[in-house]
């Protein structure tokens, strides 16, 4: 090891010691280490933790003086797992750690929450490239001896250690997939292709931006001329010579026409297979040596690999090539060279925004037909609008290159707040503009072939009785007020945290309350930081009990108050096990102090709660009558799913049910959440097991999985809109179902009532569509495009006024005063440095691990904040010209008004809006 490398690691400690458990890699330096060595360094991380242990390690590392021994240390952080700190300690950058800090500081803050949230068993096998194998380990082992809460917080603390530069990101992706309420506090920077010129640091210059939204199983509708299950749906099958229907010719035929087509058409009818028709027909009739390419979009990464199946196993026996690419592998795959070299692309949506966005595919003349699934999503930021936004520029923009055919597919296109027929139009006319939808294809002619293969269930709005006292919501409400009360002791403003007013216990509403002021701390700012990261915690920990309470509540309005106090208590038995601190002690003395008052009104049997009499007797009624009657039961939570079934499981008289749960993927406790096996294993004994003949559900099963030869829904108190009320009744398919609303509320019922009937005004303003004149309707749809384009062109035009005050930039580590932003000026448009003396004082150079040119630019150096706990990286020391000038990055930087002391934390230098002053090199010189 050169003097250099000490002067380096030792420079560079601070890194290390934030990242490295020197307990992980000691088993690969016995060459180094003596045995009295490695049992202190053991014994330190046991008494004071991983950090000690690496500055004691690092201390011992240092005082060698044998040959070899840095080689062997970077071999074994490269064995034990430590990539990222094994490559910033090769080339001495330390910049993809560096840029990790700004996540640590956010996980942090959001201990509590990720405590409460996170299960590790759901998501860590999606992480384990993020953590070190024994880590991994280590969480599993924690999370099966002290219980789910104490996992989550072991897995904090190893990934705020962790030194891979994606575990952000993955992280997201993982949540995401998992449905878990966590991604809604966990932001990850987007448009991560979005990179200005400034950044100089970056060879590679980013990734693309993802965004999942992870359904649980795909739509699989029926492909032939009859109804299928999954299993049935076979290669043999697809690859026979299908045989379409009627009612599903006349649902292709405006698309096999070349009409920019909506096909609105229930769930069950086989959209999926008139895609096919549809596709099979464009890709045919193009002369010879012409070719077609077609793309078809699934909102969701299951119906993706759903149809990337159906279509592969169809279109390869005809001699066309197929390929997909969905969030988790597009970073793997070459976007343009598989659209280029396929006949067929299915993708998520958000893929080909981001790939239209950079310039990888030049436009959507690429495309001659692009078939979106779900198409009532097509509104306002959602990536199905982002892509017909770039559509609708290029028709509108006088372009002369060929736009591609745009085909539809929903089972309903919906009304939104439409509250009668004339607004009902207005509504799906602008959906038709958004996707230059000329026509509206239903069934018309062959309705009686559909409703004999598509059976529309009778629905039933039922009224029930609630209990008329209620001496555990007494009791909960009680401890709720006295944890509100804490939270405002702690923090006096709490109110004005949120906009909602008048919130109920119980409700959710509430629910909406936590969120909003969950997300209001992430955001917090206060003069001293301990006392903000004070403030921060506690409300995380009050709300997130909070939380919990109106949970525990919810259940016991809707099924048996002994299920919600066993909710509660499993919760306040995984706070104990975990960290437990002061604040958790007192709430858990609260909670505890009311447990035998609880239990005494949970166990009273009048307090029996008179939905679930309703609910015995309507079971009892329907299964008599039909011994072979299929039900789906929908409830609101997770938690009521796992309630209903045990209250089903101890009826003796409810016996001869035998009920399965499906529920989705996100993880909060360990009653909750199903993989995606589970879910596949669920549905398959339902479909084919007489003996599984209740499902108890949630929002997962009312939108994009098949289930056939239903014949009873329960929706119990479970309402939402049109186009829910529409995808949950269609879940009753076999013939004489009924679709049931059980509820005791008669809001629920007036709801539900208000659906109905945009129901009915959806069918009738669709109707009216159809009967326009198709020259006049597409002058319509050319105004609301043209409309529309100018408030798009006006948002992207618009100019926020510059502002001339003079701003501190701030370290954003250290909060140190850099500079002012009168001292900055703009280099090439893009770069910024500073000029005076001053600056010259705040900041550090060292040699550049990658010297290389950029342009007009020689990067020789890197620059790094002057104080020595800091060292925050700001930028690059380069050569423009003839002189050697500082480039500082602003995402290093807060900016602080000077007058109000407010901060803000801009992203890029546009998101800017100061006095831009071009550099003069001769105030160098002055």
């Amino acid at each position: 090891m050169t003097a250099e490398e000490r002067r380096n690691l030792q420079a560079f400690s601070d890194y290390v010691k934030r990242i490295l458990d020197p307990t992980h890699i000691l088993s690969y330096m016995n060459s180094w280490l003596g045995e009295d060595e490695v049992q202190y360094i053991q014994a330190e991380k046991n008494n004071k933790g991983p950090m000690e242990a690496a500055s004691l390690f690092l201390k011992y590392l240092l005082q060698l003086k044998e040959e070899g021994w840095f080689r062997g240390f970077l071999d074994a952080l490269n064995n034990a797992g430590y990539s990222g700190l094994y490559e910033a300690i090769a080339n001495w950058n330390f910049q993809k750690i560096e840029k990790l800090e700004e996540y640590r500081a956010l996980l942090k803050r959001l201990q509590p929450a990720f405590k409460d949230r996170i299960d590790p068993t759901c998501i860590l096998p999606e992480m384990s490239d993020c953590i070190i194998s024994q880590e991994y380990e280590e969480i599993m082992q924690v999370c099966s001896n002290k219980g789910i809460m104490a996992g989550a917080e072991k897995m904090a603390e190893c990934l705020l250690r962790s030194d891979k530069e994606n575990w952000p990101k993955t992280l997201k992706l993982a949540l995401d997939n998992d449905n878990n309420s966590f991604s809604e506090l966990w932001m990850v920077e987007e448009d991560a292709k979005d990179v200005e010129a400034e950044d100089l640091e970056e060879d590679d210059m980013g990734t693309s931006s993802i965004h999942i939204v992870y359904q649980e199983d795909p739509q699989l509708e029926n492909l032939s001329q009859n109804s299928c299950t999954p299993a049935e749906v076979s290669r043999a099958k697809l690859c026979s010579q299908l045989k379409p229907r009627n009612y599903q010719l006349e649902l292709a035929l405006p698309a096999m026409k070349g009409k920019n087509t909506i096909i609105c058409a229930p769930t069950g009818c086989g959209k999926t297979f008139v895609s096919l028709l549809i596709c099979e027909h464009h890709l045919k009739t193009f002369p010879q040596g012409q070719k077609g390419k077609v793309v078809f979009f699934a909102n969701h990464v299951p119906v993706y690999e759903q149809q990337k199946s159906v279509f592969s196993e169809y279109f390869e026996r005809l001699g066309y090539s197929v390929a997909g690419i969905a969030g988790a592998t597009v970073e793997n795959v070459p976007v343009q060279q598989i659209v280029e070299n396929n006949d067929i692309i299915v993708l998520t949506p958000q893929i080909l925004v981001n790939n239209l966005k950079d310039g990888t595919i030049p436009s959507l003349s690429v495309f001659t037909l692009m078939i979106f699934d779900e198409c009532h999503n097509t509104c306002k930021q959602h990536p199905y609008n982002k892509i017909m936004f770039y559509y609708l520029d290029q028709k509108l923009g006088g372009s002369s290159d060929p736009l591609p055919q745009v085909v539809g597919m929903t089972a309903s296109v919906g009304v939104g707040d439409a509250k009668n027929t004339d607004e009902a139009v207005e509504y799906i006319c602008k959906l038709c503009a958004s996707l230059d939808a000329s026509v509206i294809a239903t069934v018309k002619e062959n309705l009686e072939e559909l409703q004999e293969i598509v059976y529309t269930p009778q629905k039933i709005s039922r009224r029930v009785e609630s209990r008329t006292t209620n001496g555990f919501k007494r009791i909960i409400s009680q401890l709720m007020r006295e944890t509100e009360s804490l939270a405002k002791d702690v923090f006096e403003e709490l109110e004005n945290l949120s906009q909602i007013q008048n919130r109920e216990f119980g409700t959710q509403k509430y629910e909406q309350w936590i969120v909003e002021v969950h997300k209001a701390c992430r955001t917090f700012q206060l003069p001293d930081k301990d006392e903000e990261s004070r403030i921060c915690k506690a409300l995380y920990l009050y709300t997130s009990h909070l939380r919990k309470y109106n949970d525990a509540l919810i259940i016991s309005e809707h099924a048996q108050m002994k299920d919600a106090l066993n909710y509660l208590n499993n919760f306040f038995k995984d706070v104990r096990a975990a960290g437990f601190d002061e604040t958790e002690q007192d709430l858990t003395r609260r909670f505890e102090g009311k447990v035998q008052e609880l239990e005494t009104v949970s166990m009273d049997p009048s307090n029996e709660n008179p939905k679930l009499k309703d609910l015995y007797l309507i079971l009892q009624e329907e299964y008599h009558v039909n011994p072979e009657t299929k039900t789906i039961l929908f409830v609101k939570t997770r938690a009521l799913v796992d309630a209903i079934k045990k209250w089903i499981e101890e009826n003796s008289k409810l016996s001869f049910l035998k009920p399965g749960i499906l529920t989705g993927r996100g993880k909060t406790s360990q009653t909750t959440g199903m993989t995606l096996p589970a879910q596949k294993c669920v549905l398959d004994a339902f479909r084919s097991n007489g003996d599984h003949n209740i499902l108890i559900a949630t929002s997962v099963a009312d939108e994009g999985i098949d289930i056939a030869q239903c014949n009873l829904v329960i929706l119990y108190e479970y309402v939402g809109n049109v186009i829910k009320m529409i995808q949950t009744r269609g879940r009753g398919r076999a013939k004489g179902s009924k679709c049931l609303l059980l509820t005791s509320n008669a809001d629920v019922i007036e709801k539900e009532n208000i659906n109905m009937y945009k129901e009915k005004m959806m069918n009738e303003s669709i109707l009216r569509l159809q009967t326009c004149d198709e020259a006049k309707f597409k002058k319509k749809l050319l105004c609301i495009q043209t409309g529309e384009k100018i408030i798009r062109d006006n948002q992207q035009n618009f100019k926020p006024k510059l502002d001339k005050q003079n701003k501190k930039l701030l370290c954003a580590k250290c909060k140190a005063l850099a500079c002012y932003t009168s001292e900055i000026r703009m280099v090439k448009d893009s770069h910024y440095t500073v000029v005076g003396e001053t600056f010259k004082k705040c900041f550090v150079t060292r040699p550049h691990p990658r010297p290389k040119s950029c342009g007009d630019f020689d990067k020789i150096g890197k620059i790094f904040c002057a104080r020595q706990d800091c060292s925050h990286d700001w930028g690059i020391r380069a050569k423009v010209n003839a002189f050697e000038i500082p480039l500082i990055k602003i995402q290093s930087f807060v900016v602080e008004d000077t007058v109000t002391g407010k901060q803000m934390c801009p992203s890029k230098w546009k998101d800017f809006n100061f006095e831009k002053i071009p550099f003069n090199p001769e105030e160098l010189s002055e």
